[in-house]
Formats: C-alpha cells, sequence, structure tokens
C-alpha cells in the first residue's frame, strides 16, 4: 500500500503529517519567534512609544536618542520577558496549527482551493495563538510606554490582575485579531505564492533539485516578500492596541476617531516595516533551518514533491 504523506531524505524514513512533525513546527515556530521577537526589543519599545506619544517620539533615530538620554539604555529594553515568552508561545501556535489545519483543509477542499486553503489555515492558527499572545501582550505594552507601571511579567501579571481582572488580559484581544489575522493571512498566503513563483519562474527547477542552501535562500526571499506586504495591513489594529492598552481611547471607535484615518495607516508604519521585514525573514530562516535539520523539507506549496515510500501489506 501507499504511504501517504511519507518520503524518503538520505535513506530515513521521514512521515511529514505525523505528530512529531507537527510538535517540531510548533518547537521550530516557538523558537523562531521568541529568538527574533527578543532580539528587536528596542525597536518595539520606541514603536509603542511613537504610537502613544507620536509628538516626542518623532522619528527612529531622535526617538531612539530622547528613551536613551531620559531613561538610559535599559530601557529600550522594556518588556523583553513578554517578547520572549508571549511571542514564542504564539510562534508556537501559529506556526505549529498552520501545518496541521493547512493539510486538514487540503484535504476537505483539494488542490483547486489553494487560496482558501491559505486563508482559513492561517486564520484559524492565528485565532488560537493570539488568545495565547494576548495576556502578554497587555503587560508589554503597559511596561513599554509606562516605566512606572511594572518592571515585567512577574509584577505585571499580579497588578494588572488586581487593577483590572481578568478582562484586563484580555483588553485588547479583538484589535489584537485585527492586527495580527490579516498579517497572518496575508503572511503565509504571499510566502506560498512566493515560494511558488521562484521555484517556478526564477530558479525553474523543483526544490528537491535544490540544495539545502538554495532551498533556505528561498526562504528567505519569500519570507521577507510576506513580511512586506503583511505589515501595511495590519498596521491600522497596531496602532489601536497601544491607544487601548495605554489608555489613550476607552473603545476602538474613540481610538479610530483620535487617531485619525489617515494616522492609522502611516504612524509607526517606518519602524514597523523596519521591524517586520527582517524580523519575518529571520523567523521563516530558522524556522525552515530547524526542519531541515530534522530531515524535513523546507516550507512552502501545497503539495511538496516527495518519494513516497511503498511496501506490500
Amino acid at each position: 500500500m501507499v504511504m501517504r504523506g511519507a518520503f524518503v531524505v538520505d535513506g530515513r524514513m521521514r512521515d511529514e503529517f505525523s505528530n512529531r512533525y507537527y510538535g517540531l513546527c510548533t518547537i521550530g515556530g516557538m523558537v523562531s519567534a521568541g529568538i527574533t521577537h527578543f532580539a528587536i526589543t528596542p525597536l518595539d519599545v520606541l514603536k509603542v512609544n511613537m504610537q502613544v506619544n507620536p509628538i516626542k517620539y518623532n522619528s527612529i533615530c531622535s526617538g531612539l536618542t530622547t528613551l536613551w538620554r531620559k531613561e538610559g539604555p535599559m530601557a529600550l529594553w522594556r518588556g523583553w520577558d513578554s517578547k520572549f515568552f508571549g511571542y514564542g508561545i504564539q510562534g508556537g501556535c501559529r506556526f505549529g496549527l498552520y501545518e496541521y489545519f493547512k493539510q486538514f483543509y487540503s484535504d476537505t477542499l483539494v488542490e483547486k482551493h489553494r487560496s482558501l486553503v491559505f486563508f482559513l489555515s492561517s486564520a484559524s492558527a492565528q485565532v488560537f495563538a493570539d488568545v495565547a499572545l494576548c495576556p502578554f501582550e497587555a503587560i508589554k505594552v503597559r511596561v513599554q510606554a509606562q516605566p512606572t507601571f511594572a518592571k515585567g511579567l512577574l509584577d505585571g501579571f499580579p497588578k494588572l490582575y488586581a487593577t483590572e481582572g481578568i478582562s484586563g488580559f484580555y483588553k485588547g484581544l479583538l484589535p489584537l485579531w485585527g492586527r495580527n489575522l490579516p498579517f497572518s493571512i496575508f503572511m503565509f498566503s504571499t510566502f506560498e505564492y512566493s515560494v511558488d513563483t521562484i521555484y517556478r519562474n526564477v530558479i525553474q527547477r523543483r526544490k528537491e533539485e535544490c540544495s539545502k542552501a538554495q532551498q533556505l535562500a528561498v526562504t528567505c526571499a519569500a519570507g521577507y516578500a510576506a513580511g512586506a506586504v503583511a505589515i501595511f495591513v495590519s498596521n491600522p489594529a497596531d496602532n489601536i492596541i497601544s491607544a487601548l492598552y495605554n489608555k489613550k481611547a476607552d473603545t476602538v471607535l474613540q481610538a479610530m476617531k483620535n487617531i485619525g484615518v489617515a494616522n492609522l495607516f502611516t504612524r509607526s508604519l517606518p519602524i514597523r516595516i523596519s521591524l517586520a521585514g527582517p524580523v519575518v525573514t529571520l523567523q521563516w530562516f530558522l524556522y525552515d533551518s530547524i526542519k531541515v535539520l530534522s530531515g524535513f523539507p523546507t516550507s512552502g506549496g501545497l503539495n511538496r514533491q516527495r518519494n513516497e515510500a511503498t511496501e506490500s501489506s
């Protein structure tokens, strides 16, 4: 009989759609997202302050200088623990569940609906990922924009719970979905199509005919394109989240009115672009590197070409 989803790499049998595979994808997502988000903490601190106080922090260079002079170099690392642990957990859910849902929906909808498969898979995964992230994000935004609120997760969690209860941790869940659902949908869809386009029109070879280094180079190129496209559509919700958590507005509609339609798309956009491109690229690179080192193919495409193993029953 034919073993569906099985293929041979370096003489070893691999089952791409096993629990081991999905577990590896979850771990890969946690490692890649946790490391990359931790690394760009200073820029994230600046981004939040630019959103909350755009007059004081009106550019990347002057904003970093102002934070450094007024509060010292350690101010640039406020919220690092929320970044590392929160986005690590989110990354594990996002990548692991995306792989699971992609196979589930591709079986249900068949390949001709692949755009819908990418849409549903990324959206389904992100819903769960943001529920896991939301409490960490609530602490992070306050710590970064309100230096007197708390030092980090250990004192931030009990303080927020004492003042606002459970609802305080999930106050920004809807705008978080509003930011991350479009981001995730466009990121995964753009990545999938970019991978296909690069192999088909640029390299003009199948993935399996390329070296591991070439495959990872394709991952990086597709990852950068994915981040660039996704960042613009998610910028309005990102500004709303910062306004809500820092009490610049009480509701989403009030935040939109206070910020203005044009500013929703442009405020903090340059720094988010400088964040998203390298971060998304590095995430995909680390994620696919872990998969390659474990004997699995790099990401991209519904039906990855593989050597199917057969055995007589």
